[in-house]
């Protein structure tokens, strides 16, 4: 992987697929390891975690904001939650030294400056910003200060803090950044996406553009592809059912081999913006109507309409160009059926 790692795959030119683990572990590093190995085997491009403490996000409060009311993690507060689901720093080592092994290209999101530090000494090779940092320079600033890729998702900003924060960026030394379409609802509803915003981001920052979804609809993510996607990042686990912290919008391995399959699919015909004949098409033009002299013309005579046909296949004159000949004089005698030519005629 080069410094380009977001632009779409070389030679096949479709998404990079990327794993996210997040709390999928269950606090087991061993855990850890085998899902990050199990979704390479089926179709990740790469594995993302995320790195973080609960003093990372929050802090330890009763107050009533503090705490989680309704959807997946009812009944949590924000502190249990994030203490709960955490990758621990201890096991960056371990994570790192497995991902070289098996040259699975791991990466991380972190939550705050001192995460970004941790990360650094496994020489994490790029990093994520989740939608709900957005606004945190410290983080921002750490992330692109170490002049490795960027991914930022953009969900819950508008358009002018969005700009806000690719100039910010950009000013601390990122140059290679993929800003990525996000719905931050778990699990985000097919009517709450907003596809289109994927080729409006690669145009109006000038950068690679993608999709963090938390669907478990396929379909969104072959539309984002087709859109031109350079990334699309997804939850991933072995077993739904397990009930793991993020596990109601994690993909299964067969799901995650669909995808991959899927997006190539729709690589293959994507072609270029521009209108292109294949050899087949260029073949196949032989078989399309053309204009055949069906009443023969002596030396010098004039072709009139009815000397004419167009019929298929297409070995002669191009339907469009007949009336440039009516009124022409024959250069030599032609014989119907016969297909007619331009250079036949004064």
């Amino acid at each position: 992987m080069n410094k380009q790692l977001f632009a779409p795959l070389q030679g096949e030119k479709r998404p990079l697929l990327v794993a996210e683990l997040s709390g999928n572990h269950e606090g087991s590093l061993e855990r850890a390891l085998y899902l990050m190995q199990l979704a390479a085997a089926n179709g990740a491009d790469a594995v993302k975690i995320q790195t973080y403490t609960a003093d990372s996000l929050t802090i330890d409060c009763a107050r009533a904001e503090f705490q989680i009311h309704g959807g997946l993690w009812d009944g949590y507060s924000q502190y249990s939650l994030y203490d709960h689901a955490k990758t621990p720093p201890q096991w960056l080592p371990d994570l790192f030294a497995c991902a070289r092994e098996h040259r699975i290209f791991l990466f991380s999101s972190p939550f705050a400056p001192k995460d970004v530090e941790a990360l650094e000494k496994v020489d994490c090779p790029a990093y994520k910003i989740a939608s709900f940092e957005l606004s945190y320079r410290d983080l921002l600033a750490a992330c692109a200060q170490t002049g490795k890729p960027l991914i930022i998702s953009t969900g819950l900003a508008d358009a002018k803090e969005i700009s806000r924060t690719v100039d910010f960026v950009r000013a601390k030394g990122c140059m290679d950044l993929t800003l990525l379409a996000c719905v931050s609802q778990y699990p985000a509803p097919p009517e709450s996406f907003n596809l289109r915003a994927i080729p409006y981001l690669q145009q109006t920052f000038g950068c690679a553009a993608g999709l963090s979804s938390h669907s478990l609809n396929l379909d969104i993510d072959i539309a984002a592809s087709a859109l031109g996607a350079a990334l699309i990042e997804k939850h991933f686990t072995d077993d739904r059912q397990r009930g793991s912290v993020d596990a109601a919008f994690s993909l299964e391995p067969a799901e995650w081999r669909q995808l991959a399959a899927r997006t190539r699919i729709v690589a293959t015909a994507l072609g270029q913006a521009q209108i292109v004949l294949t050899q087949a098409d260029q073949d196949l033009r032989n078989y399309r109507r053309s204009i055949y002299l069906v009443k023969s013309l002596k030396p010098g005579e004039v072709l009139t309409k009815a000397h004419t046909k167009a019929v298929r296949p297409g070995w002669g004159l191009d339907p469009f160009l007949l009336e440039d000949l009516i009124g022409k004089r024959a250069r030599r005698a032609l014989s119907a059926p016969c297909p007619l030519m331009l250079e036949d005629f004064e």
